[in-house]
């Protein structure tokens, strides 16, 4: 049994532990310690045991759209849940968690870079079909969940993550 709760300070190391397993490499948890950093966590949740150990985390950091940008969209990015707890649903519930938070958080809309499969139970579509693009030509695995009566109006063209993504390795 698992409780999502909002990522604290004193979470970071144990939110960095579980990105570099998960991942098996260092350049999700190094992403997450930028993001951190700079200030543009918006949205960080963990999932936590019992025990209250952190065994999965989430976090929704700002997007720019090149046109009709707002201020109120965000990314989703990374997701990581420790191999030891994976195929439990832990993932799922960090996504809806998250995205029940962007609601909160009167954002717009949810972009994603991920497996079209796994995020359309979530209700994300393909951002292409809206005239919106990533740099990372993603195709049909960068998505978008709009969030407001308004969607997507207005947005159109490349949308960027926040330049803490830039960095090598991702």
């Amino acid at each position: 049994m698992t409780d999502v709760r909002p990522a604290t300070a004193a979470d970071l190391d144990a939110i960095v532990e579980i990105h570099r397993v998960a991942f098996g490499r260092d350049a999700e948890a190094d992403l997450v310690r930028r993001l951190v950093a700079a200030g543009r966590a918006s949205i960080s949740l963990v999932a936590v045991d019992e025990e209250d150990t952190v065994v999965g985390h989430v976090l929704f950091s700002p997007v720019t759209i090149e046109e009709g940008d707002d201020g109120k969209s965000l990314g989703l990015a990374p997701v990581a849940v420790h191999p030891d707890h994976q195929r439990q649903g832990i993932g799922h519930d960090l996504v809806e968690e998250g995205i029940g938070a962007c609601f909160v958080q009167d954002a717009r809309a949810v972009f994603v870079l991920g497996s079209p499969a796994y995020y359309t139970q979530f209700g994300f579509a393909k951002a292409s079909a809206h005239d919106l693009r990533d740099a990372y030509e993603g195709g049909n695995a960068f998505q978008v969940l709009p969030l407001t009566i308004d969607g997507l109006t207005g947005y159109r063209g490349r949308v960027d993550y926040a330049p803490e993504f830039a960095a090598e390795g991702l």
